[in-house]
């Protein structure tokens, strides 16, 4: 079986983190990693309860936590053939992982993104501003990057290898559209699955305000044409 590394950046999600993990398909995976983005509540104590191994990342940005977790896999005795990220705040349905990395189980794809725009999503689990905005981004990486996406899901499996062939940069908002438009860039088969997605337990730290929606969609548009 080959080898497959669950990364989950966590920042202040004590209640919702330890479902995450619990809900990952134990035989698929080799080690769940989450990656605690200096939390100041339970996070970690919940993460490790579950199961997870438990990094420490003390500057906030999710870029910064992805790259921790890309770090230890580096790191690692056996390295993985296989990396999945998930958020920590279950909205993403991580039983659905199975579909997720059977693409390039079956050497079909190289990286495979989940697609909330082809799933079935719970009402009101997206905010207004997220569904324009990832219309936005997607069709921007249309139109400059002649890729055809419907969706900037965090929930998403690569070929290691792959992602370090990306040579991943974005320490905040931009790293899901950085990895996107970098695998467009270099050739990579891409493939996108329906996933279902569901109301997050707890509150938004980026589309729950209005400050952190405008950094994010500022962001992550600046990251599109920095590449070009």
């Amino acid at each position: 079986m080959p080898c497959i590394l669950v990364i989950v950046p966590a920042f202040n999600e004590e209640n919702s983190v330890g479902n995450v993990v619990r809900d990952i398909p134990a035989e698929l995976v080799d080690e769940v990693v989450v990656v605690n983005n200096n939390s100041n509540d339970q996070t970690a104590v919940e993460a490790a309860r579950a199961g997870a191994t438990v990094l420490d990342e003390p500057i906030q940005g999710y870029g910064r936590a992805c790259l921790r977790g890309i770090t230890y896999a580096q790191n690692r005795q056996q390295k993985p053939d296989i990396v999945v990220f998930i958020d920590a705040d279950y909205s993403d349905y991580p039983g659905e992982m199975t579909a997720l990395v059977a693409p390039i189980l079956s050497n079909k794809a190289d990286m495979v993104i989940g697609s909330r725009a082809l799933g079935h999503r719970q009402r009101g689990s997206m905010t207004p501003q997220q569904v324009f905005g990832n219309w936005l981004a997607t069709t921007l990486l249309r139109w400059l990057y002649g890729v055809r996406y419907t969706d900037l899901g965090p929930f998403r499996a690569i070929r290691f290898e792959s992602l370090l062939a990306l040579n991943m940069q974005d320490k905040t908002y931009g790293w899901t559209v950085e990895m996107q438009l970098k695998a467009a860039k270099q050739g990579m088969r891409i493939m996108e699955i329906p996933v279902s997605y569901r109301k997050r337990i707890g509150f938004s730290k980026i589309s729950g305000t209005i400050k952190g929606t405008v950094l994010a969609g500022y962001k992550i548009i600046t990251t599109i044409f920095k590449y070009l």
